[in-house]
Order: C-alpha cells, then structure tokens, then sequence
C-alpha cells in the first residue's frame, strides 16, 4: 500500500538495522526519504534509487545542533516540506555497571541517544508547525520502560525519550504534529549480532525471557514506525509503542 505516497520523510541512524529497513519501507510507501547517518549511507540510497524508489543520502551528526539544522534547511530547500522522520540514531555504552561507566562514555550516549533525539525533533517541528503539520516516530527501546544491567547510559536516555516524545505531543497535537515512540525488543540488528559475538551465550539467554521465542526481525520495527507516520494512525499520539514478542509484560 502507498500509505506515505508523494511524502517526504527522513530517517537517522539509516545506515543499517532498524535505520535503513525502515528507510526502505518509507521508500516502498511512497515516500521520498533521506537517508540520513553519521557515516553517510550513499550506497543504501543508491540501492533504492536503482529499484526505482526515491532516495537521497545525507552524512550528519545528530549531535551536532548546527549540522541537524542545516539538515533540515536542506531538506525543506531541496524537497520544500517534511511531512514524516523517523529520529533513529544510537549508540550503546559498553556493557558493564553504572559505576563503572566512565563520563566521556556517558556524555556521548547522552549526546546521540537523548540530544540527538532533541535536536532533530526541535527542527523537525518548526518546519512542520510551517506548513500545518506532520509526523514523527523516536526510537526509544523496551530499556525505556524496562531496565538492562550494564547499560545505564543508555536505558537512562530510553527512558528520557519517552518522557519527551509525551510532551512534545501534548504541545503540539492540536496544531497537526503526531509524535510518538516505538520500543523495539531484542532486534536481530547489527548492534543486537555484535553483543551476541562478544557472549556467544547471550541470545540464548535474551530469547528465554521472550515470550514470543524469537528475536524480532528490523522489518517488524519498520512497520510500525510506517503505521505510526501513516494517516491509518492518525489519532494515535503521544503513545510508546512496545514491539518486543511481549517481554516487557512478561
């Protein structure tokens, strides 16, 4: 279905995982998407362009305000409006208790996974408030209602962005924006199969506590955050949606 047809849309952390599958089902939509990564994922564009879908990459740092900004001048300058992001972008500390985090880690998790988050909803927003509207889906985790040993920074910053997709919909609901968050589960991501190197034991022992039996698959994030941007979701706001095989609740 074209659920995002002639739409333009933007997704973070697009150059693998949940990022670009999710930039992929924008593009499949309808939608034309940049494709946006700290390591800038032409190839990926390149990709979708080839398969006769509308894409275009674009290298910045979330956690730069000045760069999301020119990001966002950009978009609107080259496409003329934004009417859905996906704010993806993350990175996780290394595993290992709170006390041990040292605050360089701890101050770069923050500066990705929470101002990262911030800055692109921030300009987001006021280009949306332009032009009457729009909506915006934030990656947050089942860490963000849930806890995770050894990784503090980074449930700490799920957590927080919840708390700000919850307001920012509040403010801005009755003026068109949607904003809301997907809580993805244990993900088979490259992040999810890098852990899972390092202890060869850990899927093992993350699947038993998942009531579905599984890890979840990055095209199961992907079509939520599609239904969450999509008009078929156009009365859900401010709302955290858990996708993950019912762990949170079990």
């Amino acid at each position: 279905m074209k659920t995002m047809n002639e739409k333009v849309t933007m997704v973070t952390g697009a150059a693998a995982g949940i990022g670009l599958v999710s930039a992929e089902a924008f593009a499949k939509a309808g939608a034309t998407v940049v494709l946006v990564d700290i390591n800038e994922p032409k190839e990926q564009a390149e990709k979708l362009v080839s398969e006769g879908y509308k894409a275009v990459a674009y290298r910045c740092d979330v956690s730069d305000t000045r760069a999301v900004k020119e990001m966002i001048d950009w978009i609107v300058a080259t496409y003329g409006r934004l009417d859905a992001a996906l704010n993806n972008a993350g990175i996780q500390t290394p595993q290992r208790p709170m006390a041990e985090i040292t605050d360089e880690e701890f101050d770069r998790t923050v500066a990705v996974d929470l101002k990262g988050v911030w800055n692109c909803m921030r300009y987001e927003i006021i280009q949306m408030l332009k032009q009457g509207g729009g909506a915006i889906v934030n990656t947050s985790s089942q860490g963000g209602v849930t806890g995770f040993p050894g990784q503090a920074a980074y449930i700490a910053c799920k957590h927080a962005v919840i708390g700000l997709t919850r307001t920012a919909a509040i403010d801005y609901s009755a003026k068109g924006i949607r904003i809301n968050a997907v809580c993805p589960g244990v993900i088979r991501t490259p992040m999810a199969e890098e852990l899972i190197r390092r202890n060869p034991d850990l899927e093992k022992e993350l699947v038993r506590d998942i009531p579905a039996g599984r890890l979840g698959k990055p095209e199961e994030i992907a079509n939520a955050v599609l239904w969450l941007c999509s008009p078929q979701a156009s009365f859900v706001d401010g709302h955290a949606l858990l996708v993950d095989g019912a762990f949170s609740i079990h």
